[in-house]
């Protein structure tokens, strides 16, 4: 059963949401993102520059936490999110890795489906 916030636990993590999750190219680029810094790094939402709203970019950061791809803590008045790199590896061992292989990089900060980068 997800915690208060919405966090799975590790047995919960289901590979179909999961794939579900990263099939979005700005969602696949929050987790590649996360995935090639170092292991305890902790971003507020707005730091990766979606080109979305709020509310959108909320329900984006809703999903990857309903999937278990991250841990979200309230930190003031933002929210940060930390990728649940052991949890996954637990899980779905090497998924983290696919992801990193083939992310595309970002081209002068375009992120996916913009100019300059294919939609993931």
């Amino acid at each position: 059963m997800p915690d208060a916030e919405g966090h799975p636990n590790v047995e919960e993590f289901d590979f179909q949401t999961v794939l579900k999750a990263l099939s979005d190219p700005l969602r696949y680029h929050v987790i590649a993102t996360l995935v090639r810094q170092p292991e305890d790094t902790e971003r507020t939402c707005t730091s990766f520059g979606l080109p979305v709203g709020k509310s959108t970019r909320t329900h984006h950061f809703r999903i990857l936490r309903e999937a278990g791809l991250v841990r979200q803590v309230d930190r003031g008045n933002s929210r940060c999110a930390r990728l649940r790199r052991e949890d996954i590896e637990r899980r779905f061992p090497g998924l983290l890795r696919l992801v990193a292989e083939n992310a595309p990089l970002p081209v002068d900060g375009a992120l996916p489906g913009e100019a300059g980068l294919p939609a993931a």
